[in-house]
């Protein structure tokens, strides 16, 4: 357990929840005290230390990307190392790219992106536009073809093992279908995008800004979990601040033409409680490794250790770990905005 989060076990049994849901109920704070022995007032004096001590990042609704009708993407560029700098400074301009990175690997820039179903441009289009901006030498678009895990719950609690198993809580399976998107679907999506307010009942604060009832924002949250389009409504921890100082994005090179194996090394993959993403996605001719998983540890070794447990598992050996050198951008996708247009009307 890291001493510089958390002084006692009922703080990091707190942070542990705030990681996996919020209860959407007139006193979610009170209710989170309730299970940790601590008081309302406890637990929003500690958020708030947290967040001013930038160990939460934020705590809102963590939606499904494509069930909302964007098309999204990983997306590897190779850079010139003089101008990797700017290039990623061009690339994060764009609303919807949301992670930016410097990683260790000939494609050293990587970002992801999403565009909303009202784009002029496209994903395809988008992302070719930032290869020529940005001067990059190579770009390679790296979409999810199959989701086999995601979800970012840091051990506070330091209880885990580079081996420790759990079962991935959403998946390809959990995910909605694309369907179309109202007024009042938009204007729930935005208020609760937002960065909550740490006050007594902010959900009911929420439903009076949408002229709603709050029973009717249960409904909305509860049926956005049941079909998808929200994976949960929780806190998004800084993860070095958290005591998490790397993380590696594990690449594998997978059986090629064995869907069927493919499938089962993933799922594999995804029952490794240190991996937070786990997704298949597409090979090219300069880019042989079509699975990904995502560990975080406080080591670089850490990390290593992770990732050789899992070689260890499913038999695979060619395989390498992607270190984060630098960040450019990292922030929550926000959906329906204004900016995302604005930026398009630029360029079409």
């Amino acid at each position: 357990m890291s001493s510089i989060v958390v002084t006692d076990a009922r703080e990091a049994t707190l942070l542990g929840k705030l990681q996996e849901r919020i209860p959407c109920v007139e006193s979610p704070f009170a209710e989170l005290g309730a299970a940790c022995y601590l008081s309302e007032l406890e637990v929003m004096e500690k958020i708030r230390k947290w967040k001013a001590d930038r160990v939460i990042r934020q705590i809102s609704a963590i939606f499904d990307t494509r069930s909302l009708g964007y098309a999204s993407s990983l997306v590897a560029a190779k850079v010139a190392a003089e101008h990797v700098d700017e290039a990623a400074r061009i690339i994060s301009e764009h609303p919807g790219v949301s992670h930016n990175y410097l990683r260790n690997h000939e494609f050293n820039l990587w970002y992801t992106i999403a565009v909303p179903p009202t784009s002029t441009l496209g994903l395809e289009k988008t992302v070719a536009l930032l290869h020529e901006q940005s001067g990059a030498i190579s770009t390679r678009l790296l979409p999810t073809l199959k989701l086999h895990k995601i979800g970012v719950r840091f051990d506070v609690e330091g209880e885990s093992r580079p081996s420790d198993q759990v079962a991935p809580a959403y998946s390809e399976k959990n995910r909605g279908e694309q369907s179309a998107i109202g007024d009042a679907d938009i204007a729930f999506v935005r208020a609760m995008q937002r960065d909550l307010s740490i006050e007594p009942q902010p959900f009911v604060k929420i439903a009076a800004e949408l002229g709603i009832e709050f029973a009717e924002l249960q409904r909305m949250h509860e049926a956005y979990l049941a079909n998808g389009r929200m994976r949960r409504f929780a806190a998004v921890l800084h993860h070095r601040k958290a005591g998490f100082g790397a993380n590696a994005m594990g690449v594998w090179a997978g059986p090629q033409g064995d869907q069927a194996e493919l499938d089962r090394i993933g799922a594999q993959m995804a029952g490794f409680r240190a991996v937070s993403h786990c997704y298949e996605r597409p090979s090219y001719a300069d880019w042989g490794y079509n699975l990904f998983t995502m560990v975080h540890g406080k080591s670089e070794e850490e990390c290593r250790e992770t990732l050789r447990a899992i070689s260890e598992a499913t038999g695979l050996t060619d395989w390498q770990a992607l270190f984060s050198t630098k960040e450019y951008k990292k922030v929550r996708v926000r959906y329906f905005t204004d900016a995302e247009m604005e930026w398009e009307k630029r360029f079409v």
